[in-house]
């Protein structure tokens, strides 16, 4: 059996940390933008993330023949709270000189049934959230739109460079 590894990457370092905790009525994705913005973060990884939320919306990947990977996000799904926010995981990109951030949460209703997916902007009201952020250094972290999959995709250079570095391995195992 044959295995392909592909790979986009770009190697930088950690800068700073930043904890906050974000208030209620606080969009989730919005706020978690906001905060790296008043730290001078423009890249950042979602190191932890956690607490409870009034509404949440998120989709997941659903099939989709027509689409080039056979896949795509489904409709949107709303859910009114509280609702308990077990764990978002993340990163924080640009996209057209915007932040675009790009997270992916778990958690459960009163009744302890846990659900999640990709977290849509706007849709995520927090009652409370604890949340730590570490700076991405010497690189670009953008969102870009990939030909391969149709979509926006994560896009690593690093400084200097005008394309990502690329890992192409094929294994007989």
């Amino acid at each position: 059996m044959t295995h392909t590894v592909r790979a986009h990457f770009a190697e930088g370092f950690e800068g700073k940390t930043v904890v906050a905790r974000l208030l209620p009525g606080t969009d989730l994705l919005s706020g978690i933008e906001e905060v790296c913005r008043a730290n001078q973060m423009k890249y950042a990884t979602i190191s932890s993330c956690f607490g409870s939320l009034k509404k949440a919306g998120y989709v997941y990947l659903v099939e989709k023949p027509e689409t080039n990977i056979g896949a795509g996000y489904g409709e949107l799904i709303s859910r009114n709270g509280p609702i308990e926010f077990l764990n978002g995981t993340g990163i924080v990109c640009q996209r057209d000189d915007q932040f675009e951030t790009h997270i992916h949460g778990t958690m459960c209703d009163h009744n302890g049934a846990v659900f999640g997916g990709h977290l849509i902007k706007g849709e995520n009201k927090v009652l409370t959230v604890d949340l730590v952020l570490k700076e991405i250094k010497n690189m670009t972290v953008l969102r870009s739109f990939d030909s391969e999959t149709g979509g926006y995709q994560l896009y690593p250079l690093e400084k200097g460079k005008t394309e990502p570095a690329f890992l192409e391995l094929n294994s007989e195992k």
